[in-house]
């Protein structure tokens, strides 16, 4: 019988919660306490589901964490797995994103980091190496922190071309490879900064992107949320059209893509960079099912009382399960799940501390 897995790292450790069919869901004990876990991935491309969390203590530092046992046990290597070479002058911040690669390349997992890097994993992600070129590259010196701090949250590798990476940053913008990460290029056109002077706001680079999703059936089709902007892209970044038709507020961190059905996305929309509420300080998760041609409110069964916090970007997911659920969690420690297809949404745990980011997977 399917029972759906769910992590969630808040600011103080780690949840996990499960839920079997027809029962409810069980919430168990914090994890990893008086950590900060900014980063939770699963891996199921081969044995068991290897769990992974970015930790991070103000007393002993950032690390990264793996569990084979479904959060029984963690594992953290001996020398520390995400670690900056001698010579960048560097040391890990926070580990802001963990993605397990392609499915035909089973032992590889990236990370990316703050202050902004990408590393890669050839050994399931219990070592990882700098990606130089990224480091390395000229626009580096002009990258800048957004508020939440200099990260890069957003790691796509192509599915269908083992050379083709995407990668965002806050604030940087969009970068891609074409050569296996061995040189990078920015992506960003039509992508407006509107914190910049009117004739200056569509630069070559510079934009604070929140996060990038891609299309299930279609690699090529990605789906942005900016800043200040929705945008949707048919090239592969190349270009980028604002695509916000329907929203009640074009701001907002998070946006997650259904990995079965092609064109259904899911936003958490916010009324402005001003005024950092949900519109009509409600409870509103808005989803399109096609491609962002437009966007509808699929709020049924969240709490219809006044509600003043916000989902952060990686705080909005969904599964692989068929159909897909989604999942979302608050900065004032809500939990929320919706079975595949959306129909309604259910409160999996409340009082949590601060939700900072969640992933979900369907076991066999």
């Amino acid at each position: 019988m399917a029972e759906t897995l769910l992590l969630a790292g808040t600011r103080k450790g780690l949840v996990i919660a499960r839920k079997s069919p027809g029962r409810p869901w069980h919430v168990g004990p914090l994890q990893l306490p008086m950590t900060a876990v900014y980063a939770v991935a699963i891996d199921t491309r081969e044995r068991g589901p290897r769990l992974f969390a970015g930790a991070t203590s103000e007393h002993w530092g950032p690390t990264l964490l793996h569990s084979d046992d479904l959060g029984q046990s963690w594992q953290e290597p001996d020398r520390a797995p995400i670690a900056f070479p001698e010579r960048t002058g560097a040391a890990l911040g926070r580990v802001w994103q963990i993605q397990p690669g392609p499915a035909d390349q089973p032992g590889v997992v990236y990370a990316g980091t703050e202050p902004t890097a990408l590393f890669r994993s050839e050994d399931g992600g219990v070592s990882f190496a700098l990606n130089e070129a990224l480091w390395d590259h000229p626009h580096r010196e002009d990258w800048a922190p957004g508020y939440g701090g200099q990260a890069l949250h957003t790691i796509l590798p192509h599915p269908g071309d083992p050379d083709r990476i995407l990668v965002a940053m806050s604030a940087g913008g969009v970068y891609r490879s074409t050569d296996a990460g061995g040189s990078w290029a920015p992506a960003n056109v039509g992508i407006r900064a509107t914190f910049l002077p009117e004739p200056e706001q569509y630069p070559e680079f510079g934009q604070c992107v929140h996060k990038v999703a891609p299309d299930a059936a279609d690699p090529e089709r990605l789906y942005l949320q900016n800043h200040n902007g929705v945008y949707r892209s048919e090239d592969w970044g190349s270009t980028w059209t604002e695509a916000a038709k329907g929203l009640p507020g074009e701001f907002g961190f998070a946006v997650a893509t259904d990995p079965r059905k092609s064109g259904r996305a899911y936003l958490f929309p916010l009324t402005s960079d001003e005024f950092r509420f949900a519109p009509d300080f409600k409870r509103r998760v808005y989803r399109t099912d096609d491609g962002a041609e437009g966007w509808q409110d699929v709020s049924e069964g969240l709490p219809d009382g006044a509600f003043y916090s916000l989902v952060l970007r990686d705080a909005l997911c969904t599964d692989d399960g068929d159909p897909a659920g989604a999942y979302f969690g608050t900065r004032t420690g809500e939990l929320y799940a919706c079975a595949g297809e959306a129909s309604s949404w259910e409160t999996v745990a409340t009082a949590l501390p601060d939700v900072l980011s969640v992933r979900a997977t369907v076991l066999d």
